[in-house]
C-alpha cells in the first residue's frame, strides 16, 4: 500500500514540482540492498515540522514527540512553548519532551527551562508556508491551558511579531545564537531561513555566525492557518534554496561547519533522495505525519472545527483523535526502507555519500515542450564539485564560542560553584565591560538545570561593577539577582525567566537620571518572569513581548510595551512614539506630567485611563517603593514623598480584549468559581456568547 501512495505523490509531482522535472542518473551498477546504511541509523535525520501546541492539539503535539523520540529522531515544538510536565519522562515511561525547541519572533513560552530541555534549539527568521503568520492564534483558539503554555490571555488573540528586535540584521542574529548556546551548551544551534532567491549569502552568514544547522523551508505545506493574502509572500520550492545554501556555503569553505536540513511537503523516498543530492543532510516532514494521524485535508485549522481532533483545541473534537506514535514511526521508517532502495541502484552506502550529488540527477526525459524550457543546470551541476573539501558536516569544525573564556566560566562558575552545589545563600562582587557579553547566563542555566524555579530570590547575588555587554542577564532563572552599577548596552534582560535585574549609575555622577539612558534598545524582550529595576531612561522596544516580568524605569524611547501580552511596567518619565503598539495583555502605569501620552500612544489595542482602583494604587506604589529600596532612585523618592500630588498624573494602559477577559474572570471567581474554573467559564462567555 506505500508504494501505492509514492508511486500516486511521484506521478502527481511530475506536473506540479521543480523536483518532478527530475530523475535519478543511475550507474550501471548499483550496490546490495543489505549493504546500504539501516533503517534505524536512517530515521535518527528526520524531523517532524514545528507545529505549534495551540496550531495542533495536545494530543497530537505529544504523539509527534512519542514517535519521534522512540526512533532516536526530533519533533519540534513550534513557537508555542511547551507544557512544564511533559519536558521529563512520564510515569508511563513516554518522553513527550520535543527535542527541538523553537525560538520565533513571538517568543510564546521560551523561559530557561524550556531552552535548557532542547537537544536542538531552532531560531525561526520566517517561515516558507505561511510568512509573519507562524505563532498567531485567534481568540477562540487561546483556550486557557493555551494561554498558560504561551504565558497570555486566554480568549485574546496572539500576534506573532514580524521578526525586526533581535534577528533584525546578521549582528543581531550572531547575538541571540551567542545568547541561546550561553544558555544551553549541550544543544545544537538551528536558524530557519526560507528558500528564496539569495539565501545562500544569509545561510553564509548564518554559519559564520555559529549556527550548526541551517534549515532551507519550502513555500509548500503549512496547518492551513495562515490568512489567504500570505499567498503572496510565500516563499519559493526548496529545490531552488536548497541547491543555493549548498553550493555558497562550499563555494565560502563554510560547508563543513553547518548540517543542512529542508522541509516542505516531504512526501515519499524519491523526494528525500532528491533533497540529499541537491545537499540536504537532515529531512523535516509536517503534512504527512498530520495525515498518518488521521487529518483528512479539510483546510479549517483556523476555524477550530477540525474534525480529526488535530488542528482544534475543542475539547469534543479532541476526543475524535484518533492518532498513534506508531503510526508516525511506520510512515518514517517507510520513507527510510524506500529512500535505501533508491540508495542501493544509486550506488550508495550511506546518506553521508549522496549528500551533494548532483551527477546523479539529470533532467527527466519525455518532458513536455513546456517542461522542457526551464533550465535545471544551474541546480544539477554544482560548480563547486570536487574540490578537496567536505561537503558534509565535520564536527571537528564546528564553530568555537569560546565559553570557556566567558566571564560565567572564569568567575562566576568558580566562585559560586560550591554554592550552587548546596543552594546556600551567597554574594559576590565582580567587574564587568561591555565585551562580557550574556553575562549570567550560563550560571543561569546551571541553577535552572539543578533546582528550575524552586529558589528564593537573591539565592546568589552578583554585584557588576562597570559596561554590562549586550543579553545582560539573558533568560536567568529565579533565584539569580544581578546588580549592574553602571551601564548596559541592548538586549539586556532579554528572555528574563524570573532572576532579578537592578542597574543604577555609580555614586556621585552629576546628570540626572530621568534624563539619560543607562540602558540599550529591545530590554527584557521576550521576558517571562522576574523583575527589573532601571535607576535610569531605558532605550526603544522596551519590554516587546514581555509576558509576566514587572520592571520599573525611568523613560523610554520609542515602541515601548509593543506586542506585550502580559506582566507589569512602570515608567517614571517620558516615552517615546508608537508606545502600546499590538500590546494585548499587562499593563502599563506610565507618569504623564506633561498630560500629553495621548499623542505618543498607539490606540489600536490599547485605552488609557486614571489610576483609580485601590489595588492599582496598592501595586504602583509598592513597585515605586522596592524599586526607590534597591536602587535609591531620586525620582522615585521625589514620588514617593508627594504621592497624592502625582497620583493623578499617572496613567494606565491597558489592552481592551484583556480588559474585557480580566473582567470577565473576576465575575466568574464571585460567583465561587476557582481561578482555573473562572477562566474556562470565560473564555467560553468570550468566545461562544
Amino acid at each position: 500500500m506505500f508504494k501505492q501512495y509514492t508511486a500516486l505523490v511521484d506521478e502527481e509531482e511530475k506536473n506540479t514540482n521543480i523536483r518532478g522535472l527530475m530523475d535519478f542518473n543511475y550507474p550501471k551498477k548499483g550496490v546490495k540492498l543489505e549493504e546500504v546504511e539501516s533503517v534505524d541509523s536512517i530515521v535518527t535525520r528526520f524531523k517532524t515540522g514545528a507545529m505549534s501546541y495551540g496550531s495542533i492539539s495536545k494530543e497530537a503535539h505529544e504523539t509527534l514527540a512519542i514517535a519521534m523520540n522512540h526512533l532516536h529522531g526530533k519533533s519540534n515544538t513550534g513557537e508555542g512553548g511547551e507544557d512544564k510536565d511533559r519536558l521529563t519522562i512520564g510515569k508511563d515511561g513516554k518522553n513527550r519532551c520535543s527535542a527541538i525547541k523553537q525560538v520565533a519572533s513571538g517568543r510564546f513560552g521560551v523561559t530557561s527551562r524550556y531552552l535548557t530541555s532542547a537537544q536542538e534549539i531552532q531560531i525561526k527568521m520566517a517561515q516558507g508556508a505561511k510568512p509573519g503568520e507562524g505563532g498567531h492564534l485567534p481568540g477562540k483558539k487561546v483556550y486557557p491551558w493555551i494561554a498558560k503554555t504561551r504565558l497570555s490571555t486566554p480568549g485574546v488573540a496572539l500576534i506573532s511579531p514580524p521578526p525586526h528586535h533581535d534577528i533584525y540584521s546578521i549582528e543581531d542574529l550572531e547575538q541571540l545564537i551567542f545568547d541561546l548556546k550561553n544558555a544551553n551548551r549541550d544543544a545544537r544551534i538551528s536558524v530557519k531561513l526560507v528558500s528564496e532567491a539569495g539565501v545562500g549569502t544569509v545561510a553564509a552568514g548564518v554559519a559564520k555566525a555559529g549556527a550548526q544547522v541551517v534549515l532551507i523551508s519550502g513555500y509548500d505545506g503549512g496547518t492551513g492557518a495562515a490568512p489567504s493574502s500570505s499567498i503572496h509572500n510565500a516563499g519559493l520550492p526548496w529545490e531552488l534554496g536548497l541547491a543555493e545554501t549548498h553550493q555558497t556555503l562550499l563555494m565560502n569553505g563554510l560547508r563543513n561547519k553547518v548540517r543542512i536540513e529542508t522541509d516542505g511537503k516531504l512526501m515519499s523516498g524519491r523526494d528525500v533522495a532528491i533533497a540529499a543530492c541537491l545537499g540536504a543532510e537532515e529531512f523535516g516532514f509536517a503534512t504527512a505525519p498530520l495525515v498518518t494521524m488521521g487529518c483528512v485535508m479539510m483546510r479549517v485549522c483556523n476555524l477550530d472545527t477540525c474534525p480529526a481532533g488535530i488542528a482544534t483545541q475543542n475539547p469534543e473534537l479532541r476526543k475524535r483523535f484518533a492518532g498513534k506514535p506508531e503510526y508516525v514511526e511506520n510512515f518514517m521508517r517507510f520513507i527510510a526502507e524506500e529512500l535505501r532502495e533508491y540508495m542501493a541502484k544509486l550506488g550508495v552506502k550511506t546518506v553521508d555519500e549522496l549528500v551533494g550529488r548532483g551527477d546523479l540527477l539529470k533532467k527527466r526525459d519525455n518532458l513536455s515542450e513546456r517542461q522542457s524550457k526551464i533550465d535545471l543546470d544551474c541546480m544539477l551541476n554544482n560548480p563547486f564539485d570536487g574540490k578537496k573539501q567536505s561537503v558534509i558536516f565535520d564536527p571537528k569544525q564546528v564553530y568555537d564560542f569560546e565559553l570557556s573564556k566567558t566571564k560565567d566560566m572564569t568567575e562566576i562558575m568558580t566562585q559560586l560553584k560550591s554554592a550552587l552545589e548546596s543552594g546556600q545563600k551567597r554574594a559576590i562582587e565582580i567587574e564587568v565591560t561591555n565585551t562580557n557579553r550574556s553575562l549570567g547566563t550560563i550560571f543561569g542555566s546551571e541553577i535552572t538545570k539543578k533546582y528550575d524555579d524552586t529558589l528564593d530570590d537573591d539565592t546568589f547575588v552578583i554585584k557588576c561593577n562597570g559596561a554590562g555587554g549586550q543579553s545582560f542577564g539573558a533568560f536567568i532563572p529565579k533565584g539569580l539577582t544581578l546588580e549592574l552599577v553602571g551601564d548596559s548596552n541592548d538586549y539586556f534582560g532579554k528572555g528574563l525567566s524570573g532572576g532579578k535585574l537592578i542597574v543604577y549609575p555609580p555614586a556621585g555622577v552629576k546628570f540626572e537620571k530621568d534624563d539619560n539612558i543607562i540602558i540599550g534598545n529591545v530590554a527584557l524582550y521576550g521576558a517571562t518572569s522576574g523583575k527589573a529595576f532601571i535607576n535610569g531612561v531605558a532605550g526603544e522596544r522596551f519590554c516587546v513581548r514581555n509576558s509576566g516580568a514587572t520592571a520599573v524605569v525611568e523613560g523610554v524611547g520609542d515602541h515601548g510595551c509593543e506586542y506585550m501580552t502580559g506582566g507589569r511596567v512602570v515608567i517614571l518619565g517620558k516615552t517615546g512614539k508608537n508606545f502600546a503598539a499590538g500590546m494585548s495583555g499587562g499593563i502599563a502605569y506610565v507618569l504623564d506630567e506633561d498630560n500629553d501620552l495621548y499623542m505618543r500612544t498607539n490606540k489600536q489595542m490599547v485605552f488609557t485611563e486614571e489610576v483609580s482602583n485601590k489595588y492599582d494604587v496598592l501595586e504602583l506604589k509598592e513597585m515605586i517603593k522596592e524599586h526607590v529600596t534597591l536602587t535609591n532612585s531620586e525620582k522615585g523618592k521625589e514620588i514617593l514623598d508627594h504621592f497624592s500630588e502625582y497620583l493623578p498624573k499617572f496613567k494606565k494602559v491597558i489592552p481592551y480584549d484583556y480588559n474585557r477577559m480580566q473582567m470577565a474572570i473576576v465575575q466568574m471567581e464571585e460567583k465561587g468559581l476557582n481561578a482555573e474554573q473562572a477562566q474556562i467559564e470565560a473564555f467560553y462567555a468570550s468566545t461562544r456568547g
